[in-house]
């Protein structure tokens, strides 16, 4: 895991290669159907532009889509049972599709069909830790050479290493604790990662919401009255803080956490950072990666590994 956090900016050089694209078709909206760390990219680009005509489709089979909806099969083995049955429906039902994965069903199956593919480095990472070249592939398939410029201007600039002692440090502060990651509508993609991070590398609970939803609901069950109070104490709120999010959200992130603190509750800010929109994007992944690792070495846990998702698979094959 630790080689692949140090050697993630070099995943921005990769160029995809889009096989048999003759038979891709020009579209106006995206449809990313994937599972666990094969989606993710899809929040990413939404958090860097969120005017981009893409959204997530984490099912069996596929939801309703236009004509001109590019339907892009995402799954890093290849094998995921979910997104191979989107990949039948969407055959079955004769839409525009695309395929990006490392190889097994997936790419066997687009090979056949004569679908439009990505073949992705099979690098041996999780792909979780692949967010790099999922992200590339992505944007290529939508034809975003804007986006592509950015990614490959970062890996020059990015480098991994930077985030590692405070990383060390806000494993330490955050032990023994569940974390809740907190951020604006906007960088919600960014706050799952977050999530996903801590659940898969870290190996303990973590959630994460959005703001201003959360100030309707979520936040009532921190109240933290006597006869309750023993339920929060094990919380620890992390707020992803971006100078460039609407005034009225920072306002909301501000207040919140002066009344958390005032219940007891443990919170404190990310701020989100660099120059661009990737940068702050990925140097605040890669912050959470580090996080995640030495959580696990807190706990003496393995890192890399997801057994419980393989026992999983296991009992439903």
């Amino acid at each position: 895991m630790r080689k692949a956090i140090e050697g993630f900016a070099g995943q921005f050089r990769y160029e995809p290669v889009i096989e048999q694209k003759k038979n891709l078709k020009k579209a106006t909206s995206f449809l990313l159907a994937g599972m666990g760390g094969s989606h993710l990219a899809s929040e990413i680009i939404q958090a860097w532009n969120p005017l981009s005509r893409i959204k997530t489709w984490s099912d069996y089979g596929l939801p309703e889509v236009e004509k001109t909806c590019l339907v892009i099969l995402s799954s890093y083995s290849g094998n995921t049972e979910e997104t191979i049955s989107a990949y039948k429906e969407a055959v079955k039902r004769k839409l525009n599709k695309a395929v990006i994965s490392t190889g097994g069903k997936l790419i066997e199956l687009a090979k056949k069909d004569g679908t439009p593919y990505i073949k992705l480095p099979a690098t041996g990472i999780q792909p979780r830790s692949a967010l790099g070249f999922s992200v590339r592939a992505v944007l290529c398939l939508m034809g975003e050479e804007k986006g592509l410029r950015e990614l490959r201007a970062l890996g020059k600039t990015l480098n991994p290493k930077n985030d590692e002692d405070e990383g060390r440090r806000l494993a330490g502060e955050t032990k023994g604790c569940v974390p809740v990651i907190y951020a604006s509508r906007k960088n919600s993609g960014i706050a799952y990662n977050w999530k996903i991070k801590l659940n898969e590398t870290g190996k303990i609970p973590a959630f994460c919401n959005v703001l201003p939803e959360l100030n309707h609901n979520e936040m009532t069950g921190f109240d933290r009255k006597p006869s309750s109070k023993k339920l929060s104490e094990n919380f620890f709120f992390l707020l992803l803080k971006d100078k460039k999010d609407n005034q009225k959200i920072q306002k909301r992130m501000e207040i919140l956490e002066r009344l958390y603190k005032e219940r007891g509750l443990k919170v404190k800010q990310i701020p989100l950072r660099g120059k661009s929109v990737f940068e702050k994007i990925f140097s605040s992944l890669l912050l959470a990666d580090w996080i995640a690792l030495y959580t696990a070495e807190g706990y003496g846990l393995e890192a890399e590994e997801v057994p419980m998702v393989e026992e999983f698979k296991k009992l439903m094959a």
